[in-house]
């Protein structure tokens, strides 16, 4: 498996998760932007945040931002995401994706063919 998530779980309304990403050993962690994306029940693929591969730049979804904090630690090789305030609209599988492409003019976050995404891992909030 090339992208692995761990974190996910329960947690009430209002409280925090913080989920990490490392990826297989063999890939350039530091060389890719990197992601979270999310999928929920009769919903399609939503990207939540992304990061340059350096941390320089960080794009979040307009209803993750103040709420959510995607930092990438080239030394562990490990993403993260952490989220704050969470709410029952928040649950879902987040998937962790590898070399994404970052928009150059606007805030756009899109996989490509040689993109390497995890499983996911599920997280649910209670209400």
């Amino acid at each position: 498996v090339p992208v692995r998530e761990s974190g996910g779980g329960l947690v009430q309304a209002g409280g925090s998760l913080r989920l990490s990403c490392t990826i297989r050993r063999d890939l350039p962690f530091r060389l890719y932007n990197m992601g979270w994306f999310r999928e929920a029940p009769g919903k399609g693929r939503e990207m939540v945040a992304c990061i340059q591969e350096n941390g320089a730049r960080k794009i979040y979804a307009d209803s993750m931002k103040g709420r959510f904090t995607i930092s990438k630690d080239n030394v562990k090789k490990t993403l993260y995401l952490q989220m704050n305030n969470l709410e029952p609209e928040d649950a879902a599988v987040y998937i962790c994706a590898a070399d994404l492409l970052l928009g150059v003019s606007d805030d756009s976050c899109e996989g490509h063919g040689s993109s390497h995404w995890g499983q996911g891992t599920q997280v649910t909030v209670a209400s």
